[in-house]
């Protein structure tokens, strides 16, 4: 028997779903790739982060259980299809996809606390699932991963996936633990959008370093 794992409201989940299948969808468009592998790529963003986590805690892969993740995301990848493009890149994408990629991260910390995992490798569990399914898409399509990016994304994930922990830990309700945790990565990462905050590269540390020691002679 599997514990009963917990789950975000079923509208929820699914908008989140379709919002990283239209981001796989849009990806090959951009590539200008036919329909099946338009869809393809909705699949594997969809649900490629939940489907490794799932593999690692030894649970039913989720979307295999729930009739409702194939058809979203094969009606996502169709209606990528038949719209402009223009529609739905830009700013909105991104905003959408932050909501989604935080509450993946919590859910999939989430579940695996529930399955007995501990807190630390929970927390990576949940950044995998917030993230795994971009950096699948993008190694597929042969273009610079997730994270690549300068500004903060997969920080975002770690932030609310650490946050489910601690909560959970603690001993707060499900329900105040994932609302903080979403809410702080949420922010996190609308704020790197917003002002294009990044983390220092290796070559800007190097940099710096050499910078402090020229002053000091």
């Amino acid at each position: 028997m599997f514990p009963d794992a917990p789950a975000l409201p079923p509208a929820l989940d699914l908008a989140g779903t379709a919002v990283f299948a239209l981001t796989g969808a849009l990806l090959a468009a951009r590539l200008q790739q036919t329909f099946v592998t338009m869809a393809f790529f909705a699949l594997v963003t969809g649900v490629g982060g939940g489907s490794v986590r799932d593999m690692l805690i030894g649970a039913p892969a989720f979307w295999l259980r729930d009739p409702w993740v194939a058809l979203v995301i094969f009606v996502t990848a169709l209606i990528a299809w038949f719209t402009p493009r223009r529609w739905w890149e830009g700013s909105l994408l991104e905003w959408a996809d932050a909501a989604g990629m935080a509450a993946f991260a919590v859910l999939g910390a989430a579940k695996a606390l529930a399955y007995g995992v501990d807190p630390f490798p929970a927390a990576v569990l949940g950044i995998i699932t917030g993230c795994a399914g971009g950096v699948v898409r993008d190694v597929i399509a042969g273009v610079p991963s997730i994270i690549m990016r300068p500004e903060l994304y997969v920080t975002a994930a770690a932030l609310s996936a650490s946050l489910t922990v601690v909560g959970t830990v603690a001993g707060l309700p499900d329900a105040a633990a994932w609302t903080t945790a979403w809410a702080a990565g949420f922010a996190l990462r609308g704020a790197a959008i917003r002002w294009q905050i990044a983390l220092p590269s290796y070559r800007e540390r190097e940099r710096r370093k050499k910078e402090e020691a020229e002053a000091e002679r």
